[in-house]
This record gives C-alpha cells, sequence and structure tokens, in this order.
C-alpha cells in the first residue's frame, strides 16, 4: 500500500503482523500477504539493518531505503556527531534478495544481535517490516511498564491531521 507523503513522495505502508520460523539454514518464509503488498519490490534486493532502539532487525524495500539514505546524505559529516551517527546507524547493514522460493536469509550477525532462534515475528512498522525473535517481541508489546494510551497521547495528542 502506497500513500503520499507531506513532501509528495509516495511512501509505502505495509499492513501485518505475522509469526514465522527461521530454519535450520537461518532462513524465513516472507508471509504472502507481505509478499503481496510488496509485489513491486519482490525482484529488487532489500536492506536487512539493526533497529536503532530496540533488539530487532529491520528489513526495508530497496525503494524505502533509498529515501531514508537521501535524508542522512544531508548529514554534514564533517560535524563528529553527525559521522558517529551515520557509523552507528549502519553497522550491520546487509543486502539481502528473496531466494527463488521466497526465503530471505537472516546473516548469523543480525541473527545474534537480535536473539533470533527460531520462532520469530514479522512485524510492519511503516515503511519497512521488523523481525522479531518472538519472545522478545511478546516482551516488548506486553510491557506493564508503558501505558500505552499516555503514549499515544503524548505522541499523537497534539498532532492537528490536515484533510489532503
Amino acid at each position: 500500500m502506497y500513500q503520499k507523503s507531506i513532501c509528495g513522495k509516495m511512501s509505502m505502508h505495509l499492513i501485518g503482523v505475522y509469526e514465522c520460523k527461521v530454519d535450520a539454514k537461518s532462513r524465513l518464509m516472507l508471509p504472502k500477504a507481505f509478499k503481496k503488498q510488496l509485489i513491486s519490490s519482490l525482484d529488487e534486493p532489500f536492506i536487512l539493518k539493526r533497529s536503532v532502539f530496540h533488539k530487532c532487525l529491520e528489513l526495508f524495500p530497496m525503494n524505502e531505503w533509498n529515501k531514508v539514505v537521501f535524508e542522512i546524505n544531508k548529514l554534514n559529516r564533517f560535524v563528529k556527531k553527525n559521522n558517529d551517527f551515520i557509523r552507528m546507524f549502519t553497522a550491520g547493514v546487509k543486502l539481502i534478495s528473496l531466494d527463488v522460493t521466497g526465503r530471505l536469509l537472516v546473516p548469523k550477525d543480525l541473527q545474534i544481535y537480535a536473539g533470533i532462534e527460531k520462532q520469530i515475528v514479522l512485524s510492519s512498522s511503516a515503511n519497512m517490516i521488523e523481525i522479531w525473535d518472538k519472545r522478545q517481541y511478546e516482551l516488548i508489546i506486553n510491557n506493564e511498564a508503558v501505558d500505552f494510551a499516555k503514549l499515544a497521547e503524548d505522541v499523537m495528542g497534539d498532532n492537528t491531521l490536515e484533510d489532503a
């Protein structure tokens, strides 16, 4: 699904949460529902990277990754914190592709980083898919220390929506 963003570019908005398994060779089958949403991107490589805030992975279709990189490239690399951010943001970034049966190989270093064992959750997150170890995902989603109603109000409460 695509929607025009504020800057006028078409942005992908993936939908769905799916439980899957990683096989003995560290491959996962991309669910059919995601394949349907990503039909125009399946022949291109994907970017798989570490998440900034959690011990999970982020899977970007190439066109969405290019938008992220476009924004990153605006940073002045002669400012140390910008350079440090870029280095850390891109640490472990991998270019991966679907194999002929529709599976993605999760490189071992990223699998270890995210604590991925066998049971995983693929969760849509706007323009990318988060890949979680199932136990870690359940801990984050069911965290009683987070008051979701309060978080929603803090994040979205002052947001005025304009009609397009």
